[in-house]
């Protein structure tokens, strides 16, 4: 029996990528087996299934996914695709200078490289090369980039451009933006279409996808057993590509800080971006602490968005993400500071998404502590859409047990036990994200935060900009 896959209550990415008459893979029923399963069918899950049947086509590869593939964070973030050469300094940490180059230009080639895949493939994933801005609405977030751009100029690294207000107004229509950089190989891209259509291509090369098959419980032996309400799944190599669910395995959970991020869009508005010279320009992301960001989609809208949202007490549960975002306000907001010409634009739609962050900023990967067939990959925190091909690559090798530089690379790594238990968790998040919203409102506002303002706010694990930098440990 096929179950129509549902379009009402998810957002509108998932609604435009989901095709009329479309229905759900089947559910996991009965006792089967595989070769490999991988437990989560967003971006991580797919492009780990496609790059395991393309070292080995007979390998039997079978994916087990709570909701539908790409309806958690894959197909409900804001579809941007940029390098980490922003974090450049948390991955020389982890990987050594040579070792962060290596996958600094890995990261950076995953723009192009989804492109040629859905070139290929016949996705069409909307993927526009328009570049990012990282800029300032305020004088004290002038220079934020300096230390990054240092780190990368001394080894002979120029992946960024500086820009000033004018170039960026020329560039993006807004004279808000005091000074910046630009990265030309970002981009943007249409997430729920390029989860989809990896889908149909994972399908396409036998890899069999069970949808709505919630892992309940996954015994740790070898091989692992995934057990689900109406069924389970034994296998030799089992892959934990969870995102924000990653705190539902106890060995993960103090890794791992959810927070929610917010996006909303227009109805299509193509004279007015015409106009403001905001028409297939730069996506652009300013220097809070909480980042907001602004790009165009592809038919013409609009997109605002922010970081620094829902924190949920405890595990994941299946709706928190549904629905219009509760910050509709804030981001329009953040719309009058950055964009003040479509701050009166109605919002046709808004929602919100998971951010699996680390304290660094960099994804972990490796073998559960105790389960040396049993692997993870999680901590994306907002770069999911760039790192997840490079992530594919370390999962595949780590599971096929292959001695290369993806599994030896330094983000190969030991689950860190940074964060303490509920509800001391929950209560010191919530202080933590006031801090920083404090922190970012009143730098915009030309004054300094107080001590323990700025003490708190120091303690934010990395995001898309930012990263903690410690001294790894194994």
């Amino acid at each position: 029996m096929t179950t129509p896959t549902r379009r009402d209550g998810r957002c509108l990415w998932l609604r435009q990528a989901i095709q009329p008459g479309e229905v759900d893979a089947p559910v996991l029923a009965g006792n089967l087996t595989a070769d490999i399963c991988i437990v989560g069918g967003g971006l991580a899950g797919l492009w780990t299934a496609l790059d395991l049947k393309e070292r080995d086509p007979s390998c039997d590869v079978a994916i087990v996914e709570a909701d539908i593939c790409g309806g958690g964070a894959s197909g409900r973030n804001s579809g941007m695709v940029l390098s980490q050469w922003a974090k450049f300094a948390a991955l020389r940490a982890f990987c050594g200078e040579a070792g962060a180059i290596a996958l600094g230009h890995a990261f950076a080639a995953s723009a192009g490289n989804i492109e040629r895949f859905c070139k290929a493939h016949g996705i069409d994933a909307e993927f526009r090369p328009d570049g990012w801005i990282w800029g300032a609405t305020c004088e004290k977030h002038v220079g934020s980039w300096n230390g990054i751009l240092q780190n990368l100029e001394a080894i002979g690294l120029h992946p960024f451009k500086r820009v000033t207000g004018p170039e960026i107004s020329a560039l993006c229509g807004t004279d808000r933006f005091l000074a910046g950089i630009h990265d030309p190989t970002a981009a943007t891209l249409h997430p729920g279409k390029l989860v989809r259509g990896l889908r149909r291509v994972a399908l396409a090369k036998g890899v069999r996808i069970f949808e709505n098959s919630r892992m309940l419980k996954l015994e740790r032996q070898n091989p692992a057993i995934v057990r689900t309400a109406k069924g389970t799944m034994r296998s030799p190599v089992c892959i934990l590509t969870l995102n924000a669910w990653s705190t539902s395995v106890p060995e993960l959970r103090p890794s791992i800080l959810v927070i929610a991020s917010d996006d909303s869009v227009t109805e299509p508005v193509p004279e007015l971006l015409e106009k403001m010279g905001y028409l297939r320009r730069p996506l652009m992301g300013d220097s809070q602490t909480f980042v907001t960001g602004f790009r165009t989609t592809a038919d013409h809208r609009f997109q605002p968005g922010i970081t620094g949202g829902i924190i949920g007490f405890g595990g994941l549960g299946t709706n928190r993400f549904e629905g219009r975002s509760i910050r509709e306000a804030d981001i329009r907001s953040c719309v009058s500071r950055g964009f003040p010409a479509f701050a009166d634009l109605p919002f046709a739609d808004s929602w919100c998404g998971p951010i699996d962050r680390t304290r660094s900023g960099l994804p972990l990967f490796g073998p559960l502590p105790g389960s040396p067939n049993i692997f993870y990959g999680f901590g994306f925190s907002g770069n999911g859409v760039a790192t997840t091909p490079v992530t594919a690559r370390i999962l595949a090798s780590l599971a096929l047990d292959k001695k290369d530089e993806w599994s030896s690379c330094g983000l190969v790594r030991p689950p860190e036990r940074w964060l303490p238990p509920e509800p001391i968790r929950y209560i010191g998040a919530h202080m933590l994200r006031h801090a920083i919203r404090r922190k970012d409102r009143l730098e915009q506002e030309n004054r300094v935060p107080g001590p323990l303002v700025r003490a708190l706010a120091a303690m934010a694990p990395g995001g898309i900009t930012t990263s903690t930098i410690i001294s790894p440990r194994r």
